[in-house]
Parts: C-alpha cells; sequence; structure tokens
C-alpha cells in the first residue's frame, strides 16, 4: 500500500506536509506509510479514500482505478461541503450572490469562470 500512497499523493500534486495537512495528521506519519515503516490503519485507510475520493480497493489492493466515480450530485454536495469547511468571506459572498443572480447572468459568470480556472467545457 505504500507505494499506492506515494502515487495518490504524486498524482494530487501534494507534499507530504500538504497531504498530511489534509488528513490531520503530521508529514512524518505520511513518509512513514510511503516507506513502508508502519501502515496505516483502517480508519487512516477510510479518512484517505473520503478525502481524496480513492476507491479503497484501489488503495489496499492495487485493483480497479484510483479513483471513485461520484455522481454529480454527490460531487456538488462534497465540493460545497469543502467550501463550508474553511471560513472564506470570499466563498461565503459568492455563494450567497450566485443564489440571487438572474439566469442569463449566471451563464455570464459560468462562461468567465470556467475560462479562468481552464476548466474543461466537456465536463457539465
Amino acid at each position: 500500500m505504500n507505494e499506492r500512497i506515494r502515487k495518490l499523493r504524486k498524482t494530487l500534486d501534494l507534499t507530504q506536509q500538504e497531504f498530511g495537512n489534509r488528513l490531520g495528521v503530521k508529514r512524518n506519519t505520511i513518509a512513514t506509510y510511503e516507506t513502508g515503516k508502519s501502515s496505516p490503519s483502517d480508519a487512516a485507510v477510510a479518512l484517505i479514500c473520503r478525502e481524496f475520493g480513492v476507491n479503497e480497493t484501489w488503495l489496499r489492493t492495487g485493483e480497479g482505478e484510483m479513483f471513485t466515480k461520484i455522481s454529480d450530485d454527490d460531487e456538488f454536495s462534497l465540493s460545497l461541503g469543502k467550501l463550508t469547511l474553511e471560513e472564506n468571506r470570499f466563498v461565503r459572498n459568492a455563494v450567497n450572490y450566485l443564489a440571487n443572480a438572474e439566469p442569463e447572468k449566471l451563464k455570464i459568470i459560468e462562461d468567465f469562470m470556467k475560462k479562468c480556472l481552464g476548466m474543461d467545457e466537456k465536463k457539465e
């Protein structure tokens, strides 16, 4: 599992520190997982899978796809949850503004955001 944890972290383009921060553990803990000096507990495996959308079977055995496939509704819920975890006035205001915007203005904002963020038009 140690190689898959490293592969996951590198695929996500995270340092050991950043990966650990997302899980609430120290960088050294991630380093010991990646070197095989220790194995993550079942709770840690579940947390990795939940936090990063990882297929638990892949993480444990290497079989299947690295990431789980989720519905658009579930992706929306997870994204909204991530946004509300942090106290970020911009995000809070943006959600409130969007909720009250007229449909034609929402389309303009959506097109602008996709362009700014380099988002793939196919993922609608």
